[in-house]
């Protein structure tokens, strides 16, 4: 398009010049001039030729006055340019020292200025010259304040000073604030306890493509979820629910965390039915283990949900676990026990042991509570587990009585 643009303006200009140069053949016209008292007289086609030459002879002149200047600001940013590159590669082999001393002299060129001296602090603060880094950084007065903002921003964060680096951002000076200064701001609000606010920032993080590509569908539901879990009051819990889209809803950790909330605030209903709906929209086991550990009444509803879900995911350990919870806490413990042995086979793990001793200890089967409860050791470690019964007996007399034991582990005198 430019190179279109060029080549009308010269065709435009010819065109001109050629006009021109026709009408002063047909009449080349008279000039006169009169300086301290003397007259020069000429053809005002001449004249034009004279005053187009001395034109160009004093922009001739300009430019040769200008050369060595221009070869010397040349010279000078192409050394500050090799600097620059010498002394990020130094910083990323990690020679902080060396990276220093190249990045501080490429400074004195204004255009690599803000890069090299963002660079040389941050090389500063690896090398454990503290002092060195803040000075640096004040170096930058005025300029650039947004990237000097930015840089006390992620050094404040990686010291867990969230309230430093929102003091940092929201300075006058650094406003409007690059996009990697908003993506710094959320992450602070969100170490600061403030996850509404970050939520709030959405969507100026979407509009200057400040999210990281690997955040972009986490984030959202992360930051929902932990707001949620900062709200103060119940009220704050529902309008925050409310305010969310549908799609949202239905993740498993904003559904997780509203079920939390809402069982703790009694809201029985609303806990289960934040369960209900998620797992209905995207299956998450994660989310049907929780879905049986519950602190909320319902156990029927929640035994009939359950068993749905099992008749077109009959394997899932989720699910088998989370139906012999319920089972143990209406009291079936023999039934209890089936779905967790079915469990454990799906590969539902320690958690599915730890419930097994519960059941175990309940019925007073003690010998055995411990054993499930050291594979839910084992399983925690990443160890096999041992079967409850596989046990010997220890070796008895010949004239000794033989004991046995029953299914349950129980000790058993054989007769």
């Amino acid at each position: 398009m430019n190179l279109f643009r060029n080549v009308l303006a010269w065709l435009l200009l010819a065109v001109l010049g050629a006009v021109l140069v026709q009408f002063l053949l047909q009449d080349p016209g008279y000039l006169l001039v009169r300086y301290r008292g003397t007259d020069y007289s000429t053809t005002l086609a001449v004249g034009i030729g004279l005053l187009l030459a001395g034109l160009f002879a004093l922009a001739l002149l300009w430019t040769l006055l200008r050369l060595p200047f221009r070869l010397w600001n040349r010279r000078r940013r192409r050394r500050a340019q090799a600097q620059l590159t010498d002394g990020l590669a130094a910083f990323e082999r990690g020679d902080y020292l060396r990276a220093g001393q190249l990045l501080r002299q490429a400074m004195d060129d204004p255009a690599v200025e803000a890069v090299a001296r963002t660079q040389a602090a941050r090389a500063a603060f690896a090398r454990g010259d503290d002092a060195a880094g803040e000075a640096l950084l004040e170096g930058f007065e005025h300029r650039h304040a947004g990237i000097r903002a930015a840089v006390q921003a992620e050094r404040a964060l990686a010291r867990h000073q969230p309230e430093a680096a929102l003091h940092a951002l929201d300075a006058a000076p650094a406003q409007p604030l690059p996009p990697r200064g908003l993506w710094l701001r959320a992450q602070a609000l969100v170490a600061s306890g403030r996850s509404a606010e970050a939520y709030g920032l959405l969507g100026a993080l979407r509009q200057q493509q400040a999210l990281p590509a690997a955040e972009v569908e986490a984030v959202p539901a992360r930051w929902a979820a932990q707001a949620l879990r900062e709200a103060d009051d119940g009220n704050a819990v529902a309008a925050q629910w409310d305010a969310l889209p549908p799609a949202l809803r239905s993740h498993p950790d904003m559904a997780t965390a509203y079920a939390g909330r809402a069982a703790a605030l009694g809201w029985h209903e609303a806990a289960t039915a934040s369960i209900e709906q998620a797992l209905d929209a995207d299956w998450d086991e994660a989310l049907a283990a929780l879905y049986g550990q519950l602190d909320v009444d319902r156990l029927e509803h929640r035994r009939a949900r359950l068993e749905r879900w099992l008749q077109a995911r009959p394997a899932s350990p989720a699910l088998l676990l989370a139906s012999a919870r319920i089972d143990q806490r209406q009291g079936r413990w023999l039934a209890a026990e089936d779905a967790l042995d079915r469990a454990l086979a799906a590969g539902a793990g320690a958690p599915a042991w730890e419930a097994l001793g519960d059941g175990a200890a309940q019925l007073g089967d003690h010998v055995r509570a411990q054993r499930c409860y050291a594979n839910a050791l084992r399983g925690q470690r990443g160890d096999a587990a041992v079967e409850p019964t596989d046990a010997a007996p220890p070796a008895r007399p010949a004239d000794a009585q033989v004991e046995t034991r029953d299914p349950y582990g129980l000790p058993r005198l054989a007769e």
